[in-house]
Formats: C-alpha cells, sequence, structure tokens
C-alpha cells in the first residue's frame, strides 16, 4: 500500500456494525490505511480504528446496546434525539470505554469526517488531531440526523449529517490524490434509494433553504455516486466491501443478535476480500 491509496467508509447508522466486523479485519492484520474518510455512523466507527483501538467499535455497536439500549423512539421521546448522545460522546468515550486520543493524534495517518454546513447546504471535510473537544464536535456533527436529532455545532458553525451532502466521499478522496480505493458499504450490491423528491414541512429548516434543496435532492446523488463507484468496480479501479447475504439491519437496529451475525459478516467479507488479492 503506498500513499495514494484511500478507505472510504459509508455511513448508514447501525449498519455500520458491518464496518467495524471490516475495521477489525484490518487492525488483526496490521492494514492501516495513508488516507481514511468516512460519514456518519462510517466516521465514528472509523476513528476507532484511526486509534488503533480494535473492538471499540464492535463494543459500541453490540456490548453497548445491550446494556444500554440508547436508539430509538423511547429515547426520542426522553431527549428530543433519535440517539442517546451523552452516553455516546461524552460518557463512552471518556468512562466506559475511554477513547486512545494520543494514540490518534501521533498516528501519521490522515481521518478525515464528513459534515454538512446548514448555511451553505455544502459538505465540509474536517480532521482533527490536536484539540479533544473539537474531535467529539466533529463526531458529534457528523451523526445529527436532520430531524432526528438537534443541528450540532462545529466551530460555531451549525451542521448536521454528512450523509446530506456527500453520502459517498469516493470523489474527495481522489480529488485528495488518491488514484485507488476500498470502500466499504453498508448496503447490497445494487442497492439504489428510491429516486424521489423528498418533501418537507414549510417550517422545516426554514432558515436553512440550500439545505433544504440538499436533503431533497440527496437520493438522486446517492444513486449517482453508486453507479460510479460500480464503475470503478467493475474497471478495477476500486476495490468494494459490502454485505453479501440480504441487509437485514436497519438504521436504528436494536437487536442485538442481528448486529452481531452483521459484524461477523463484515469480518468475514473483508478477510475473503483480501484473500483474493
Amino acid at each position: 500500500m503506498d500513499g495514494y491509496t484511500g478507505l472510504v467508509l459509508e455511513g448508514g447508522g447501525m449498519r455500520c456494525t458491518f464496518t467495524a466486523g471490516v475495521l477489525d479485519f484490518f487492525m488483526d492484520k496490521g492494514i492501516y490505511f495513508p488516507y481514511t474518510i468516512g460519514v456518519s455512523a462510517g466516521a465514528t466507527t472509523g476513528i476507532s480504528y484511526a486509534a488503533r483501538q480494535r473492538g471499540r467499535a464492535r463494543y459500541s455497536n453490540i456490548d453497548l446496546m445491550k446494556q444500554y439500549d440508547y436508539v430509538g423512539l423511547k429515547t426520542f421521546i426522553k431527549q428530543r434525539n433519535i440517539m442517546d448522545f451523552n452516553l455516546l460522546f461524552n460518557v463512552f468515550p471518556k468512562k466506559i470505554y475511554p477513547f486512545d486520543y494520543q494514540t490518534y493524534f501521533n498516528s501519521p495517518e490522515r481521518f478525515i469526517m464528513v459534515t454538512s454546513n446548514c448555511l451553505t447546504g455544502e459538505a465540509v471535510y474536517l480532521e482533527e488531531k490536536q484539540d479533544e473537544k473539537r474531535v467529539l464536535d466533529i463526531c458529534v456533527a457528523t451523526c445529527s440526523l436532520p430531524l432526528l436529532c438537534p443541528i450540532a455545532y462545529v466551530d460555531g458553525i451549525p451542521m448536521v449529517d454528512g450523509g446530506v451532502c456527500d453520502a459517498l466521499p469516493i470523489r474527495k478522496s481522489e480529488a485528495d490524490g488518491n488514484s485507488r480505493n476500498v470502500i466499504v458499504l453498508t448496503r447490497n450490491k445494487g442497492y439504489r434509494k428510491p429516486v424521489k423528491q423528498q418533501k418537507l414541512p414549510g417550517f422545516v429548516f426554514r432558515k436553512y433553504p440550500e439545505l433544504r434543496r440538499e436533503l431533497m435532492l440527496r437520493y438522486q446523488r446517492y444513486n449517482e455516486t453508486i453507479e460510479y463507484i460500480e464503475q470503478l468496480e467493475a474497471d478495477g479501479k476500486a476495490l468494494v466491501i459490502r454485505p453479501i447475504r440480504d441487509v437485514v439491519v436497519d438504521r436504528i437496529e436494536r437487536d442485538v443478535d442481528k448486529l452481531t451475525s452483521f459484524y461477523e459478516e463484515g469480518y468475514a467479507c473483508a478477510k475473503a476480500a483480501f484473500e483474493k488479492k
């Protein structure tokens, strides 16, 4: 692996348990990419990989879910947030399974997290290797699902989930000089989002018209990028690791058995992909 190889991590909420399995395989084999870019849960799963904390993302997605049941309608009613962000981004990284900031800050590899700027309706690609608080601010922002989570702030700028503006940041990786990429997807091959404009009530994000526009077009942009990725794969310009079995895990999945099986599939798919190379 040279300095022109990127790792691209799709989001997908709890579907990124699959990604956790892929990344644990990489760590078991000592495989670290010089450049990693992740979106939403892909970013928060990938940051444990960037800190070389094997098993930490699995713990967050499976063991923590088993103990705290931190996602779903009950959490939304109590906190006006589909996920317990205090648990995930305060208690967990500080007390339950401390994040290794020193290893992360000292690692030579680049790690980029994608957010969406509410003011401009554009994707923002953020890196942070010095400030612990800003790392967490970015993690919160990249996971802040529109309507289901509060708007987050990074450097005083309102932001939401990176998947709104760039759900599959392969072109950003290429623009940063990576001619070869490994892309981890959390949907089956051939998956497309329904092509439609998302209808939004007039009061939703009324202050952020550019973000509204992106929300209404994100399905179309996602499908266009998936087609581009499949062409790169067919041309041998990208290695795509994706689930083989039908995906039965949804974005806010709480079934620990399903999550465990999906993690194990991610590990197996990564192993199979690299045994072919």
